[in-house]
């Protein structure tokens, strides 16, 4: 890991947020392609996906799933449910950042896609009692045609088309299905 990747490490943690703004966008700027770094910081984002500060608790989740693409050890499919549980914050900004980014790990792979499918499927049935549901499900919804725009698997659009009619508000089941029109 070159000396760059570990001060934006360190600056993710920092109180000063132009600071910790600029390594995330460093961070996640340098994972957008296939890192050999990854296992260098796995655990330390690991540990940020429950640190108090919740943009850290942000930062992490959006680095770590830019880093399945990183992962020949197939780490993400042990740590998902750390992933997963970051989309249950109590700051709802922060578990909306992280479902938007778990789409990254549904395209890491055949192993990763089945652990994020059945992970973003309980999810969507769970939040039924979330204040936020309808974004909530709006956004695994999205997740889901994310992943089907990338590697077009017809498995995929099965599950969304399945997971729709599970909403009673037909305003919002008009939504989720305009996802599947384009």
């Amino acid at each position: 890991m070159n000396e760059s990747i570990r001060t934006s490490m360190n600056q993710i943690r920092s109180q000063d947020k132009a600071l910790q703004n600029q390594a995330f966008t460093d961070l996640l700027q340098a994972s957008d392609q296939p890192v050999d770094w990854a296992y260098e910081v796995w655990d330390e984002l690991l540990e940020g996906l429950t640190h108090k500060d919740n943009h850290v608790r942000a930062i992490s989740a959006q680095v770590l799933c830019n880093l399945a693409r990183s992962d020949p050890k197939n780490r993400i499919l042990r740590d998902f449910e750390k992933l997963l549980a970051v989309t249950k914050d109590e700051r709802f900004v922060t578990a909306r950042h992280c479902m938007q980014s778990l789409w990254k790990v549904g395209v890491a792979g055949k192993k990763q896609q089945q652990v994020y499918m059945d992970g973003l499927e309980h999810r969507f049935i769970e939040c039924v009692t979330d204040k936020n549901r309808t974004l909530i499900r709006y956004d695994i919804l999205q997740s889901f045609r994310n992943v089907f725009d990338v590697v077009q698997d017809e498995k995929i659009r099965e599950k969304a088309l399945e997971l729709i009619p599970m909403e009673e508000d037909p305003k919002y089941r008009k939504k989720y299905s305009s996802l599947w029109r384009k």
